[in-house]
């Protein structure tokens, strides 16, 4: 049961990741590690969190015509310019960088800004958020393995 707890816990950490809210979900996955928590179920459960974060990004650019201007808009107008631009020079191939920590959440904003296919934004932000962890196992089990 503790390690429902702390994989539920992780799952929300990294969904929250992914969004509008501060959290780290590397220091939460590496904590949860050394405490014993099986690491491919750490990995798992912050890759599924962290890609659907990031499916509600899309969604807000969806949608960005009515939200672009409050106050909790995930992204700021001048990073959103940036990702597009970005997005529309090297497409949807751009999202897979979506694990970096600066600009990341702007690029799947604007997958949805720019209408990305909702099949096709699962994939790669998935092969991206699932690297990042994988890396991170990896280093982790190369330090306390």
């Amino acid at each position: 049961m503790n390690s429902l707890f702390a994989l539920g816990g992780l799952f929300l950490i990294s969904f929250a990741a992914a969004t509008i809210l501060p959290a780290q979900s590397e220091a939460a996955l590496a904590g949860l590690y050394v405490a014993g928590h099986p690491l491919s179920a750490l990995v798992i459960a912050a890759s599924i969190g962290n890609t659907l974060g990031a499916v509600v990004n899309w969604a807000l650019g969806r949608a960005i015509d009515r939200f672009r201007h409050k106050s909790w808009f995930p992204v700021s107008p001048r990073a959103l310019d940036k990702a597009s631009r970005w997005y529309h020079r090297w497409g949807r191939w751009s999202l897979l960088l979506s694990w970096a920590p600066l600009g990341g959440d702007a690029l799947t904003v604007a997958a949805g800004v720019l209408r990305e296919p909702l099949w096709s934004f699962i994939i790669l932000v998935a092969i991206a958020k699932t690297g990042r962890y994988l890396v991170l196992a990896a280093i982790l089990t190369g330090l306390w393995g």
